[in-house]
């Protein structure tokens, strides 16, 4: 495909299907820049994706990511994120895996509080394994809560968005939303709940068992990771890739695969996980 700018006008040349994505683009520019008055890189990135899952339909919403925060709605912003939210919306157990920055955490969380705002539930449940330093929480000083806080800070994030920090805080005191360490799901039944789990890749076989198994009536799991930052030690075998394998004939149990186009965050980050993708090294692991 070839472009061509003269005189104001932009000539764009090569095959039909190329030259009406291109003519796209520049139409959603246009019309960007008449109503902002400026395009900023981001904006040609968020563009560049959107269009660029055109021919995917993306999935008309038979509901509404509906927040606490007054006037604030969450809609997905790619195909993938869209069957990721129909996916939670229609089965019980749903993985989601996905490089950074494509919205795993964050719409599952979008989703837990708008089913607990529509009391479809009466409980949310947010799971961290406590691995990513290499240290166990017995070393880090505090309490519980203080030893936990960083490893459970990008749930806390999502969830401050959402939902107003004095609500929260009496969400938090009425045990209506618990935000804990994964060791400490052992021995529980929870019903009615809806329960995250995040960063699953740093979870073992046994402990991807134990937590599937806390799934009690009337409650929804969303387990989301991605398989390319595991930080467990290199022999041992991760939990999500493991449960990936063994429930893939379960009835009621949907996995969601997102990739570089599905990245919402800064324009350089979908270029970050591709120029990681591409190295020698994660193409070793990929063989």
């Amino acid at each position: 495909m070839q472009l061509f700018a003269r005189n104001g006008h932009v000539h764009i040349e090569g095959a039909e299907a190329e030259v009406n994505q291109a003519t796209h683009v520049f139409e959603e520019l246009k019309t960007l820049l008449a109503r902002k008055g400026i395009v900023s890189p981001d904006d040609v990135s968020a563009i560049l994706s959107r269009v660029r899952g055109v021919e995917q339909a993306v999935p008309e919403l038979s509901f509404s990511i509906d927040v606490f925060e007054p006037g604030r709605k969450i809609r997905p912003k790619t195909p993938g994120q869209a069957r990721y939210c129909e996916a939670i919306a229609k089965h019980d157990l749903v993985f989601c895996i996905g490089p950074a920055g494509t919205g795993k955490t964050y719409l599952a969380v979008a989703m837990a509080v708008t089913a607990l705002k529509q009391k479809r539930i009466r409980k949310i449940v947010l799971v961290r394994p406590a691995v990513e330093a290499g240290e166990s929480l017995g070393f880090l000083p505090g309490d519980l809560q203080a030893k936990i806080n960083p490893y459970q800070r990008p749930l806390l994030d999502a969830l401050r968005e959402m939902i107003d920090f004095e609500q929260y805080r009496r969400f938090q005191d009425q045990d209506v939303i618990e935000v804990i360490p994964l060791a400490y799901m052992r021995g529980r039944t929870l019903n009615e709940a809806f329960i995250i789990l995040d960063e699953a890749q740093n979870t073992t076989i046994s402990q991807m068992k134990m937590f599937l198994t806390r799934m009690g009536m009337g409650s929804k799991i969303v387990v989301s990771g991605d398989t390319t930052q595991v930080d467990l030690p290199a022999h041992q075998q991760n939990g999500l890739t493991d449960a990936l394998r063994r429930l893939s004939h379960i009835e009621g149990y949907c996995d969601i695969r997102l990739n570089e186009a599905d990245i919402v965050r800064h324009r350089l980050v979908q270029q970050i996980v591709r120029a990681y993708e591409d190295s020698p090294v994660a193409k070793a692991k990929k063989r």
